[in-house]
């Protein structure tokens, strides 16, 4: 792949030539130090479609690392385990049985806690066998309420010595980093100050991710949305405010609506960035009506009671993997940054799967952590503490293997599906 540094650097035309060349990239095995390559690792929700992707990416990128896959249905673990081939094995394990949670722990380098939903969980049960057991630890929370309480073990995470990262995906995740970066490159270019930062998300259908990012995206319908302004936090109704975004080569424009997502508070801390929101939005389009209808229809009652959620996925399931047949799985990202002056910059990354992206992306945070970038104590990716800055070109390489489209700090005008040449009335 080419080197990120090209991706900061280089021009509209060149950049044409390097999408090419990254459609025509997948895995590949990367150099990592004797003790990385040895490394064992968990992985909670092993058996599902994000940890199995998680798996399978990682045996590509690192193919003699020892890989647990942990779950509770030992004929799909079976099955994981026989695709993976002689450096996996499966442990039949219950997140909710704290001792056997630990005694699979016990001699593991890593925990990857993937076996969503995290909205209305009501404990952190496997980050805290992750600190009993000195193990470290990486989930990809997609939840404020989770992530927040992840961030209050940061002194017994500290006091164990290991490193842990919440919201470590795709996005959030990858999207915190790509973030952080823009806001970093800003302090250097811009004379202004920072203003407006805004994650806008696109997945067609499910993404291949199936029952748990619908059941995600129901839960979120009973949260208020989290915004900042100006400094000030705001509540907003979810899936409101649309707005039409181009996402650029390979996705187009596409409508996206507010929802609840713990990248907008945590880049908010972290970053110093003002004001802050998020939106996603899928297809096809009356997906998104279908969500505005539920969000209107139900109590929010229902929308914040897992097992009544879950019902209704069963129910939605079937007609959701037929509609994902002709949809496909596409996945994109844009994060955009503002400043005082003027600087405006943003990223963009889109793949043609998101199943198979977030594993990828997930991989990546597990070899940084195991690489020691990551400090002891419980942080978000875009904390330096989390993903020091220096490894942070390194995790967006291996993130982006496979992606249609992966560019970061360009201006908004050249990364439009059909980009403006310069030239008299540009900025008009």
């Amino acid at each position: 792949m080419a080197s990120l540094g090209m991706y900061w650097n280089t021009g509209i035309k060149k950049r044409a030539v390097i999408v090419a060349n990254v459609v025509k990239e997948n895995e590949k095995r990367v150099e990592v130090a004797e003790k990385v390559r040895k490394s064992k690792v968990v992985i909670l929700g092993g058996t599902g479609r994000v940890g199995g992707s998680t798996a399978i990416a990682l045996s590509k990128l690192c193919p003699d690392l020892h890989i647990v896959i942990a779950g509770r249905n030992r004929e799909k673990g079976t099955a994981m385990v026989s695709k993976l081939g002689k450096n996996s094995e499966f442990a039949e394990v219950n997140i909710g049985d704290g001792e056997a949670l630990e005694a699979n722990l016990q001699d593991a380098d890593i925990v990857v806690y993937t076996a969503g939903p995290f909205q209305q969980s009501e404990n952190c049960k496997v980050l805290e066998a992750a600190i009993r057991t000195k193990t470290a630890y990486l989930d990809i929370c997609d939840d404020t309420h989770y992530a927040t309480r992840a961030k209050s073990y940061m002194n017994k995470a500290l006091e164990a010595n290991i490193p842990a990262i919440t919201t470590g995906g795709i996005y959030p995740g990858v999207s915190n980093v790509m973030a952080a970066e823009l806001v970093r490159t800003a302090k250097v270019e811009s004379k202004g100050e920072l203003e407006r930062l805004r994650f806008y998300y696109y997945t067609a259908g499910t993404g291949g991710a199936g029952p748990t990012i619908l059941a995600t995206s129901f839960l979120l319908l009973g949260e208020d949305v989290v915004a900042y302004n100006k400094g000030e936090k705001i509540k907003l109704t979810p899936y409101s405010g649309m707005l039409n975004i181009d996402f650029g080569l390979g996705i187009g424009k596409k409508d996206v609506y507010l929802l609840n997502l713990p990248e907008v508070k945590s880049v908010h801390e972290v970053l110093g960035v003002p004001t802050v929101s998020a939106r996603f939005g899928t297809d096809p389009f009356f997906w998104n009506w279908g969500m505005i209808a539920m969000r209107t229809l139900l109590p929010q009652e229902f929308l914040r009671d897992r097992s009544k959620v879950q019902q209704l996925v069963q129910l939605f399931d079937p007609v959701v993997r037929a509609v994902d047949g002709t949809a496909g799985e596409a996945v994109s990202m844009r994060v955009d940054l503002e400043c005082s002056d003027g600087h405006n910059r943003i990223g963009i990354f889109s793949h043609k799967g998101l199943s198979r992206s977030v594993g990828i992306s997930t991989a990546a945070f597990v070899l940084a952590i195991l690489e020691g970038s990551t400090k002891p104590g419980v942080w978000f990716p875009e904390e330096p503490e989390g993903i020091a800055v220096e490894a942070r070109e390194v995790l967006l390489q291996r993130a982006s293997q496979g992606t249609i489209n992966f560019i970061i700090n360009k201006a908004p005008w050249m990364v439009e599906t059909n980009p403006k040449e310069l030239g008299f009335g540009i900025y008009s």
